[in-house]
């Protein structure tokens, strides 16, 4: 908590202000019991002697009515004060709210990809919304409630002490065990909140996976399966609520029975005293006394629930902060290396490379590519080919050994200047929420419409888009559902045809489209290649049949290198890919 409380620093004026109307509502708010006192003992003729200094009066109606006045004044700088608090926290808790998620959704951005490989997606969405959702339910009313309970209890402390100091201690006997009690209830709690954080964070795993692959969960009849998974994460979830219920809800009667005690010690005493009539007490006192012990006694039973708000807060804060206290493993250097628009010459220096467990990927990868060159990259599945492309953009740093880009090491670089230089077409295409234009023009907003129409021409998208009701305006989908795999792919492509990078990465680029659409796509990419770096890595050996130069990556390695023609007379990997591929009886058919 002490870390939110950090985080709230460039908030101190708004905090000091919400803060300072709550302390003056709260003072206003336990003026009732005194004024109810005052007017007893006024009407009986034992007004208190500032009050008749004040009035200038000693007749009891007039004392009467000046102490109407009085409750009507206090009462509308008490209301006054609390609109200032409820809209001070609330202010507040709202801008906290925004800049803590946007905070640390940035960090989250900036975190490397195995953060993302190896996280939960439900998890993280629920430190995202969950987590700082109680932090602003805590600033909203946890924070006041808290501030307001020390007010309580100095100012009715004063008071009732100033009262009778007999019955003030009498009536405060229950207070040190209501304060052991909340506690130990809070040591007990805490634990169980944790574990109903970590619960809601599975829970949100399975549903957000479960409906990211809702197709297949159709295409295998699984509905039964996946509502039973579901059910056991929801019902954990539910127990851990469960074995909290059942801790916060014997706090409350147990506290209520200390407070009723204490209570009614200090009512049997001073009745007692007013019905001897020794002088110990008045009437008024003893109405004003019996009604701030109970303005104080009853709101300490809230400190179970002050305490459970508070450690929701924390378990949230911890989560939250846990989160932006780990820096990136793969940052900006110190002083980055100058790059303005690169000329794409690449080297590959005995590259090694495994992903954190010790089993190596790429083992001494060697090559160089020249600014311009189309290189074809071939190999069988697990060679390590979209791992070069995932160490290039630098999403993971080499074990060992040098990536360049125009003869800088990419690890001098800036991430943005290295990533500018780059356009990458995955075969996973990724889609986002909105419109076909806007997902062609992603990162670059600026761009013109014709710029636009032009990249989807030349990926072979144009013309179906015409199609479209809302052609360009038309909305894709979540994660593009609504379009075909092609179609997605042609899309990615437009927008990296767009980006006008100086070097070019196909990642199977053209594996979801058919053979017409493929060949089509390749007469155009091959004049958006001109003048640019292309890597082309490929399963369907025909893409990159005209590269300049083809490199078959095996086991980590670069194992044959050349043109097609001379790897198929090799008679090596590439021939046999060649041949399983074509169905041909020797290397050569």
């Amino acid at each position: 908590m002490w870390r939110l409380i950090s985080f709230l620093r460039p908030y101190r004026l708004q905090l000091g202000l919400a803060s300072a109307a709550s302390i003056v509502n709260k003072l206003f708010d336990l003026m009732p019991p005194l004024l109810v006192g005052w007017v007893i003992d006024a009407v009986r003729g034992d007004a208190p002697a500032w009050m008749r200094w004040i009035a200038r009066t000693d007749d009891a109606w007039s004392l009467a009515i000046f102490l109407s006045v009085l409750t009507v004044v206090i009462f509308g700088i008490e209301s006054f004060f609390e609109w200032l608090l409820d809209l001070g926290f609330k202010r507040l808790a709202q801008r906290v709210q925004n800049d803590l998620r946007l905070k640390a959704y940035d960090h989250l951005q900036r975190r490397e990809m195995a953060y993302f490989e190896s996280q939960r997606t439900g998890d993280t969405l629920a430190i995202l919304s969950d987590d700082v959702n109680q932090l602003e339910r805590f600033l909203n009313t946890g924070f006041n409630e808290i501030l307001q309970l020390i007010v309580l209890f100095l100012f009715s402390g004063a008071v009732l002490f100033t009262t009778s100091w007999q019955l003030a201690l009498i009536g405060m006997i229950p207070i040190p065990f209501i304060f052991w009690g909340s506690r130990h209830y809070q040591k007990l709690v805490g634990p169980r909140y944790v574990k109903m954080r970590d619960a809601a964070g599975l829970l949100g795993s399975r549903i957000e996976n479960n409906l990211g692959g809702i197709a297949v969960i159709k295409s295998f009849a699984a509905e039964e399966n996946e509502l039973e998974r579901v059910a056991d994460n929801s019902g954990a979830y539910r127990d851990a609520n469960f074995d909290a219920i059942k801790l916060s809800a014997v706090y409350v009667p147990l506290i209520r029975m200390l407070v009723a005690l204490g209570f009614g010690g200090t009512l049997l005493l001073g009745s007692y005293w007013v019905i001897k009539g020794n002088g110990m007490i008045t009437v008024g006192e003893l109405v004003l006394f019996s009604m701030m012990i109970q303005r104080l006694l009853w709101p300490i039973t809230r400190l179970g629930a002050t305490f459970d708000s508070y450690e929701r807060a924390t378990a949230s804060a911890r989560r939250i902060f846990g989160l932006l206290d780990v820096a990136p493993t793969i940052q900006d250097p110190p002083q980055p290396a100058a790059l303005g628009r690169a000329q794409g010459a690449l080297q590959f220096v005995d590259v090694q490379f495994d992903y954190g467990n010790a089993v190596p990927v790429l083992k001494g990868l060697d090559f160089e590519v020249a600014a311009g060159e189309t290189i074809g990259i071939a190999g069988t599945t697990g060679s390590g080919k979209s791992t070069l492309i995932k160490l290039l953009l630098r999403f993971y740093d080499v074990t060992s050994g040098k990536i360049a880009l125009d003869g800088i090491d990419v690890r001098s670089l800036r991430l943005d200047d290295l990533r500018h230089n780059i356009a990458l077409v995955s075969q996973d295409v990724y889609l986002f929420h909105g419109t076909i234009g806007e997902n062609i023009a992603y990162g670059l907003p600026g761009a013109t419409a014709d710029a636009v129409i032009a990249a989807a021409k030349a990926a072979q998208l144009h013309d179906f888009v015409m199609t479209l009701p809302e052609a360009y305006a038309t909305f894709v989908g979540e994660r593009g559902i609504k379009l075909s795999g092609g179609q997605r792919q042609r899309l990615s492509i437009a927008r990296a045809i767009l980006k006008d990078a100086p070097v070019l990465i196909l990642d199977e680029a053209t594996s979801s489209v058919d053979t017409e659409t493929e060949r089509a796509i390749q007469e155009n990419l091959n004049r958006f290649a001109q003048g640019r770096t292309a890597l082309v890595i490929a399963h369907r050996l025909s893409t990159i049949r005209q590269a300049n130069r083809i490199l078959v990556i095996d086991q980590g390695r670069v194992a044959e290198q050349g043109t097609h023609d001379a790897l198929i007379a090799l008679g090596g990997i590439y021939a046999d890919l060649w041949r399983v591929q074509t169905g041909a009886g020797t290397p050569n058919g």
